[in-house]
Protein backbone atom coordinates (compact mmCIF):
# COMPACT_ATOMS: atom_id res chain seq x y z
CA UNK A 1 0.00 0.00 0.00
CA UNK A 2 3.12 2.29 0.46
CA UNK A 3 3.19 2.49 -3.32
CA UNK A 4 -0.19 4.41 -3.23
CA UNK A 5 -0.57 5.95 0.28
CA UNK A 6 3.30 7.20 0.07
CA UNK A 7 3.74 7.50 -3.54
CA UNK A 8 6.49 10.30 -3.69
CA UNK A 9 8.81 8.15 -1.46
CA UNK A 10 8.56 5.30 -3.43
CA UNK A 11 9.11 7.28 -6.60
CA UNK A 12 12.36 8.42 -5.19
CA UNK A 13 13.42 5.27 -4.24
CA UNK A 14 12.35 4.06 -7.60
CA UNK A 15 14.82 6.66 -9.18
CA UNK A 16 17.76 4.33 -7.97
CA UNK A 17 16.72 1.64 -9.73
CA UNK A 18 17.95 1.05 -13.95
CA UNK A 19 13.85 1.57 -14.61
CA UNK A 20 12.17 4.43 -17.14
CA UNK A 21 9.37 6.26 -15.49
CA UNK A 22 9.94 5.80 -12.12
CA UNK A 23 6.16 7.44 -11.09
CA UNK A 24 4.46 4.56 -13.55
CA UNK A 25 6.54 1.87 -12.41
CA UNK A 26 5.30 2.79 -8.88
CA UNK A 27 1.90 2.02 -9.84
CA UNK A 28 2.41 -0.45 -11.96
CA UNK A 29 3.97 -2.57 -8.93
CA UNK A 30 1.49 -1.35 -6.77
CA UNK A 31 -1.36 -2.20 -8.92
CA UNK A 32 0.41 -6.12 -9.63
CA UNK A 33 1.04 -6.14 -5.85
CA UNK A 34 -2.43 -5.05 -3.92
CA UNK A 35 -4.28 -7.06 -7.23
CA UNK A 36 -2.45 -9.93 -7.03
CA UNK A 37 -2.82 -10.32 -3.32
CA UNK A 38 -6.56 -9.49 -3.52
CA UNK A 39 -6.77 -12.37 -5.98
CA UNK A 40 -4.73 -14.85 -3.80
CA UNK A 41 -6.91 -14.40 -0.81
CA UNK A 42 -10.14 -14.65 -2.40
CA UNK A 43 -8.48 -17.80 -4.68
CA UNK A 44 -9.61 -16.38 -7.58
CA UNK A 45 -7.11 -16.75 -10.53
CA UNK A 46 -4.74 -17.88 -8.41
CA UNK A 47 -2.45 -19.25 -10.61
CA UNK A 48 -2.04 -15.98 -13.33
CA UNK A 49 -2.15 -14.01 -10.14
CA UNK A 50 0.85 -15.65 -8.69
CA UNK A 51 3.06 -15.53 -12.18
CA UNK A 52 2.77 -11.44 -12.05
CA UNK A 53 3.68 -11.69 -8.34
CA UNK A 54 6.48 -14.15 -9.22
CA UNK A 55 7.70 -11.55 -12.03
CA UNK A 56 7.14 -8.63 -9.37
CA UNK A 57 9.37 -10.72 -6.97
CA UNK A 58 12.16 -11.30 -9.88
CA UNK A 59 11.86 -7.78 -10.94
CA UNK A 60 12.61 -7.41 -6.82
CA UNK A 61 15.49 -9.63 -6.60
CA UNK A 62 17.33 -8.56 -9.50
CA UNK A 63 16.92 -4.48 -9.46
CA UNK A 64 17.14 -3.83 -6.05
CA UNK A 65 17.97 -6.57 -4.16
CA UNK A 66 21.35 -7.96 -6.89
CA UNK A 67 21.63 -4.28 -7.77
CA UNK A 68 21.79 -2.76 -4.81
CA UNK A 69 22.49 -4.76 -2.16
CA UNK A 70 18.45 -4.36 -0.27
CA UNK A 71 18.29 -6.77 2.47
CA UNK A 72 14.47 -6.91 2.08
CA UNK A 73 14.87 -7.80 -1.64
CA UNK A 74 17.64 -10.69 -0.98
CA UNK A 75 15.84 -12.24 1.86
CA UNK A 76 11.64 -11.56 1.68
CA UNK A 77 11.27 -11.63 -1.96
CA UNK A 78 12.95 -14.75 -2.28
CA UNK A 79 10.99 -16.44 0.20
CA UNK A 80 7.54 -15.18 -1.81
CA UNK A 81 8.81 -16.28 -5.01
CA UNK A 82 9.08 -19.84 -3.86
CA UNK A 83 5.66 -19.45 -2.38
CA UNK A 84 3.85 -17.75 -6.22
CA UNK A 85 5.55 -21.07 -7.61
CA UNK A 86 4.32 -23.61 -5.39
CA UNK A 87 0.67 -21.89 -6.20
CA UNK A 88 1.35 -21.60 -9.70
CA UNK A 89 2.00 -25.54 -9.79
CA UNK A 90 -0.31 -26.60 -7.44
CA UNK A 91 -3.45 -23.64 -8.15
CA UNK A 92 -5.58 -22.91 -5.38
CA UNK A 93 -6.80 -24.59 -2.42
CA UNK A 94 -9.95 -26.56 -1.81
CA UNK A 95 -12.02 -23.79 -0.37
CA UNK A 96 -10.81 -21.15 -3.26
CA UNK A 97 -12.81 -19.59 -5.63
CA UNK A 98 -11.01 -21.73 -8.79
CA UNK A 99 -11.86 -24.66 -7.27
CA UNK A 100 -15.55 -24.08 -7.12
CA UNK A 101 -15.81 -22.44 -10.60
CA UNK A 102 -14.21 -25.46 -12.03
CA UNK A 103 -16.49 -28.13 -9.92
CA UNK A 104 -19.35 -25.84 -10.68
CA UNK A 105 -18.45 -25.76 -14.54
CA UNK A 106 -17.60 -29.82 -14.54
CA UNK A 107 -21.06 -30.56 -13.25
CA UNK A 108 -22.34 -28.34 -15.49
CA UNK A 109 -20.56 -29.99 -18.22
CA UNK A 110 -21.97 -33.32 -16.79
CA UNK A 111 -24.97 -32.81 -16.65
CA UNK A 112 -25.11 -31.21 -20.03
CA UNK A 113 -24.88 -34.94 -21.95
CA UNK A 114 -27.89 -36.20 -19.67
CA UNK A 115 -29.88 -33.68 -20.81
CA UNK A 116 -29.06 -33.71 -24.47
CA UNK A 117 -30.08 -37.71 -24.43
CA UNK A 118 -33.05 -36.78 -22.87
CA UNK A 119 -34.27 -34.67 -25.81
Amino acid sequence: MAKFANHAAEVASFRHYPLPAPGAFVYLVGVVEVGGGLLLVIGLLTRLAAMALAADMIGAIVVSGLARWEVISLTLAPLLLVAMISLIRLGAGARSLDRRMAANLSRGRAASPAADSAS
